[in-house]
């Protein structure tokens, strides 16, 4: 059931999670994350994973009632209060004030996905990746054209930071992880498997995207929003691949670069 607190401060000790928003590890050792928005928030409640509490002005929790009550044998805590009471509470600006704490479901090893991934496999890997808007954005478009697990480096942001979370729409939810992992070794693994890693690297001269070939199983590796891939990732990697561009730009972000390297792969194999 939905226990509700109408709440002046934010000393409840359940609470403590939306104070912490922005230290990663300390949410990553709990395996927490918070969920921001309407619509984000809706997704969550819709979905598998566990709901621990919601932070939000009453009239939100009004138009919830209907997604909390298919949750009615779960204990959520649900506090209360006007969302220019909340902003200055938690520190931020908050668009709609709608808030959600979620328990993060357990990774996945890569033996599990690739067992659960039926070929052609579309897999997806991030090296270094920062910006947990990007992360957010990569994780969104992998979920649009049909990507199948997210391998998700040690170097890199987590993918349930509030803002990845947010910038991927929710559709993190449904996206199988497996993070952190050592990506050499994970790329080895795969390609044991058969799995062709591809990396997506705008300075070489092998061969631009259309030219690859990316029918089969395969992993597209991605990387930091400056330096792109590590050496020691790039090297583990079947191929080096770009997409041509004016000589006016030298790169994409990150996002957007991964949004054209699935749209191929789904091309090529009938789903364009």
């Amino acid at each position: 059931m939905v226990h509700v607190h109408s709440i002046s401060t934010l000393d409840h000790p359940a609470l403590q999670p939306y104070l912490t928003m922005r230290r990663q590890e300390a949410h990553r050792e709990q395996r927490i994350f918070v969920a921001e928005g309407d619509k984000v928030v809706r997704l969550l409640l819709e979905s598998d994973l566990e709901v621990l509490s919601l932070l939000l002005p009453e009239k939100w929790l009004e138009k919830l009632q209907p997604l909390l009550a298919r949750r009615a044998n779960e204990d959520i805590h649900a506090f209360v209060a006007p969302k220019e009471a909340l902003e200055q509470l938690t520190g931020f600006s908050m668009y709609q004030g709608v808030l959600a704490l979620g328990r993060i479901p357990p990774s996945l090893t890569l033996a599990d996905a690739l067992q659960r991934s039926p070929s052609p496999r579309l897999f997806v890997a991030v090296d270094g990746l920062g910006n947990a808007e990007n992360l957010g954005s990569l994780v969104r478009n992998c979920a649009a054209f049909g990507g199948q697990a997210l391998l998700v480096s040690e170097t890199c942001s987590s993918p349930w930071l509030r803002r990845a979370v947010r910038a991927s729409m929710g559709t993190i939810y449904q996206l199988p992880v497996v993070e952190p992992v050592s990506l050499v070794s994970a790329l080895q693994e795969l390609k044991l498997a058969g799995v062709r890693c591809v990396a997506a690297h705008p300075h070489t001269d092998q061969r631009t995207l259309a030219q690859a070939d990316l029918r089969g199983d395969c992993c597209l590796v991605f990387g930091h929003e400056g330096l792109g891939i590590s050496p020691a990732v790039l090297a583990a990697c079947d191929e080096s691949v770009l997409i041509p561009m004016s000589n006016c730009v030298d790169s994409l972000n990150v996002g957007s670069a991964a949004a054209v390297f699935f749209y191929e792969a789904a091309r090529q194999r009938g789903r364009g």
